[in-house]
């Protein structure tokens, strides 16, 4: 039995949490459709769209993790194809993410638990890539929620928990290669809180702390088994292929599950390591010190207050009576590990790396702010004014800054000087294409061509590029492919005018890079010509339009 004033002061911190996971649900559905997608995200909804009609998915490392795909598809046949719908399944994840603060409350006090779930919900950098169709909140929430169940655990508080951190820790590998990344850096944490350990008068030495932990695991053979059984089994259900025009093996064939399960088994990992680390090199290196400063400037402009509050709260929390706490310890090592190895292994800078740091420094954040508040109330209860004012400006001045760029970055319309939008990101000017595209197409009953891409940078043969891995060419008519396949229309390829000339009917919409602009306007006369920039700056195209 639960004490009754334990369950009342539980009740009130999970009422608490689940208030703050409602907020992060509602910051991150306002609005979610408006934003026009960024490549990345029309990679994710056009073959989303193509799992969905074909039935057909297989891991491609060059494309993600297949959990992505597979909740995207889900999302698309429930709501319509729509941006909106395209990035529900990652707001949904993203606005979960407070209730993973509660995993952690028998190592945080009642108010550092609520305040590592207002962090987790209001987080600016977690609310704009909350709301973005990439695999990586969904990795790095399900290594934190890891982190949790393994806390659990080696507390012995049950069983259960195995299963969770066997899950947890197979969802974070589907979701993205830099989960792998995320749980590596999380592993470092661990061994250096172990290794700490030593150093510390009181604790016993390793050999012994190590005999502990083989005592508890004898006997538990079978939780142990089961929860591996948990592990092959999610890992299996996302990365195992399902079959769909094609005759290769599928999940759900009863004839060929015995071949899409070696397929999850190994050939995702033969593919992993092919792609990520064989064939990485040369031209998959790139210079440190470049990606590393980009990753602190993220740190610095999107997440300053948690950045300063975890670093404070670990200094503070090391060389105090009673540190240090292994939990803020172990966070923060965690973090450390992630700002040297995800710029170091990522294969793009962009801003979106910063959430493998941010979210494990929201638990010593969470411990900073909840002191500073403590420390404001004693100062009010003393009837302390400097202490008072003090604080109260320190808490205005994380509000404010935490304010100014959730409003400036996360709702107000991408440009060049958005500084969490990564350059793949189109201007707001691009959401006439996106709103207007199917009055230009008009009825896509008929086999003929709706949309025509013009020029060799863009050409691309029909059906190459229905399955990942895909040609460059067919990068460059990102995001217009996402929309197109969308609205069901047809499209065909053009390298010549001489091709537009000899063509008996030229579609009603034809794309091209804004330099072939007076190469066609002579050809297709009777359509309107609309120009538009497909990133933050720079790669315009020209969108010919059928009068």
């Amino acid at each position: 039995m639960i004490p009754s004033r334990v369950e009342s002061r539980f009740d009130r911190v999970a009422l608490a949490v689940g208030a703050l996971a409602l907020v992060a649900l509602v910051v991150r559905l306002v609005g979610l459709g408006s934003r026009p997608v960024h490549w990345d995200e029309a990679r994710v909804g056009y073959w989303s769209l193509r799992y969905l009609e074909t039935g057909y998915l297989t891991y491609r490392p060059v494309a993600g993790g297949p959990l992505v795909y597979i909740l995207t598809r889900t999302s698309l046949s429930l709501f319509g194809a729509s941006d909106f719908a395209l990035r529900l399944p990652v707001a949904v994840v993203g606005a979960v993410l407070p209730f993973v603060a509660l995993l952690f409350r028998s190592h945080l006090d009642d108010d550092e638990t609520v305040a590592l779930a207002a962090i987790l919900a209001a987080s600016p950098i977690l609310v704009y890539y909350g709301r973005f169709a990439r695999g990586d909140v969904l990795a790095i929430g399900f290594t934190l929620a890891a982190f949790g169940f393994a806390l659990r655990l080696f507390d012995g508080e049950g069983r259960r928990y195995a299963y969770g951190l066997a899950g947890t820790v197979a969802l974070a590998i589907a979701s993205s290669g830099l989960g792998i990344v995320a749980l590596g850096c999380l592993a470092i944490a661990g061994l250096l809180v172990f290794d700490h350990a030593a150093l510390v008068q009181s604790s016993l030495p390793a050999s012994a702390r190590l005999g502990e932990f083989a005592a508890r695991a004898r006997g538990k053979a079978t939780p142990a088994a089961r929860a591996v059984l948990v592990f092959v089994g999610v890992y299996i259900f996302t990365f195992a292929p399902r079959a769909g025009v094609t005759d290769d093996a599928g999940l759900y064939s009863p004839g060929t599950i015995l071949g899409a399960i070696d397929v999850a088994l190994f050939d995702s990992v033969r593919r992993f390591l092919g792609v990520r680390v064989e064939h990485r090199y040369p031209d998959g290196t790139h210079e440190f010190l470049p990606y590393f400063g980009e990753f602190l400037e993220v740190l610095v402009f999107a997440a300053l207050p948690v950045t300063l509050l975890g670093v404070a709260a670990f200094v503070v929390d090391r060389y105090t009576s009673g540190g240090p706490r292994t939990v803020v310890s172990a966070a923060t090592y965690w973090a450390g590990a992630s700002v040297v190895f995800v710029p170091m292994l990522a294969e793009v800078s962009a801003p979106w790396l910063g959430v493998y740091a941010v979210v494990p420094l929201t638990i010593p954040a969470a411990v900073g702010l909840a002191g500073v508040a403590r420390w404001g109330r004693r100062a009010l209860d003393a009837g302390d004014v400097p202490r008072i004012a003090a604080v109260a400006l320190v808490l205005l001045a994380l509000v404010a800054q935490t304010g100014a760029v959730a409003t400036g970055e996360v709702y107000d319309p991408s440009d060049r000087d958005t500084r969490l939008a990564h350059y793949a990101q189109p201007s707001h000017e691009f959401t006439s294409f996106r709103d207007n595209l199917s009055v230009w197409v008009g009825p896509t009953d008929d086999e003929a061509a709706d949309v025509l891409y013009y020029g060799s940078s863009m050409y691309v043969a029909d059906g190459v590029a229905d399955y990942p891995p895909v040609p460059e060419q067919w990068g460059e008519r990102l995001p217009m492919a996402w929309y197109v396949h969308r609205v069901g229309a047809e499209t065909t390829s053009a390298t010549s005018p001489t091709e537009l000339r000899q063509s008996a009917d030229v579609p009603p919409v034809v794309v091209a890079p804004a330099d072939e602009r007076a190469t066609l306007a002579p050809v297709l006369d009777g359509y309107v010509a609309h120009e538009f920039d497909t990133a933050l700056w720079g790669r315009p195209i020209v969108v010919f339009v059928k009068k």
